[in-house]
């Protein structure tokens, strides 16, 4: 247990090739569940906590830590489990997403395993829409197989913080509203509650999302088109995709697009939670063309926008 805690704030600084490390916990009961460690700030026992009256039934309170107020989530509460008990006992898993750093209540840290991310499959399709998983996988302890979910942590934080898709004034450049209408852009992500921020973000400027729920979808869409003689620059503005993704991540989707000569220049956005200094050194290693933190629609609008401005200056060139 004391190498788990002591190692998670290294072990985020590792880099993978369409790979991923896991921080395994237990909430209630013996059910696995998995955090990406990239996400993860630190794992600590909970210290003293202070209550939040009015709060979101799933926050419990919260602690100080390094100058920092850091609201306490229950994690199992918030996914529909029964809540948790919060005592010294409990671990907090300190995580960064968006820019904001939440702490999750979990009962047991286990340890941290590395996966490829072929080996994280989405969740099963008759689990409906209300689940709050983004992946599972399997492992073996050596004993028996276990089932580990992954949690869709964008679903939960969005739940207990609604999100604002509107766009704040000034923000839609009035000259391109004709020229964006009925464009398209692909969508890569595997949180449900992501794409529906988009849809409804782009939504706004007459611009078409085609959903997608990992990186091997998007690239299938990609070399599918290429393989009917399609220009994909005709099909689609640009590829917006998040970083983590079962099957294939957005990082190797990346590299994929720029090895094949078809879709090389095809213009990609990074489009996720994790922290922006890790991604902006992702960026230029794979090579895509802009990244936008998530769910900052104003941002992601501009972004497209600026897309449009760029073919149109081309085609007058």
């Amino acid at each position: 247990m004391a190498n788990v805690l002591d190692n998670v704030d290294l072990r985020t600084q590792l880099v993978g090739e369409n790979r991923l490390e896991l921080l395994m916990f237990k909430l209630r009961g013996r059910q696995i569940f998995a955090l990406n460690v990239f996400k993860v700030k630190e794992v600590i026992r909970l210290p003293h906590m202070t209550m939040l009256p009015g709060s979101h039934p799933a926050i419990r309170g919260v602690v100080h830590l390094r100058g920092m107020t850091v609201p306490v989530i229950d994690l199992s509460q918030a996914i529909g489990l029964m809540p948790n008990e919060a005592s010294p006992e409990m671990n907090l898993i300190i995580t960064e997403y968006n820019g904001t750093v939440q702490g999750f209540l979990a009962n047991e840290v286990d340890r941290i395993i590395n996966l490829s991310w072929d080996k994280i499959m989405p969740p099963p399709k008759g689990t409906g829409c209300d689940h709050y998983l983004t992946a599972i996988t399997r492992i073996d302890d050596g004993q028996d197989e276990q089932l580990v979910e992954i949690i869709d942590v964008e679903k939960v934080l969005a739940e207990i913080v609604p999100y604002d898709a509107s766009l704040a004034e000034g923000t839609i450049d009035d000259s391109l509203v004709a020229h964006l209408q009925g464009k398209k852009i692909l969508h890569a992500d595997d949180s449900s509650t992501a794409r529906l921020q988009v849809v409804e973000a782009l939504s706004q400027v007459g611009v078409e999302v085609i959903p997608t729920e990992n990186g091997q979808e998007a690239l299938d869409i990609l070399k599918g088109w290429c393989d009917e003689g399609k220009n994909v620059n005709d099909e689609i503005l640009m590829l917006i995709t998040d970083a983590e993704m079962p099957q294939m991540d957005g990082y190797r989707l990346t590299y994929e697009v720029r090895q094949d000569p078809r879709m090389s220049d095809l213009y990609i956005t990074l489009n996720t939670s994790l922290s922006g200094v890790f991604n902006e050194a992702m960026v230029e290693k794979v090579g895509c063309n802009k990244f936008v933190s998530k769910f900052q629609p104003d941002l992601l609008v501009e972004t497209v926008q600026e897309r449009m401005r760029e073919i149109l200056a081309a085609k007058e060139s």
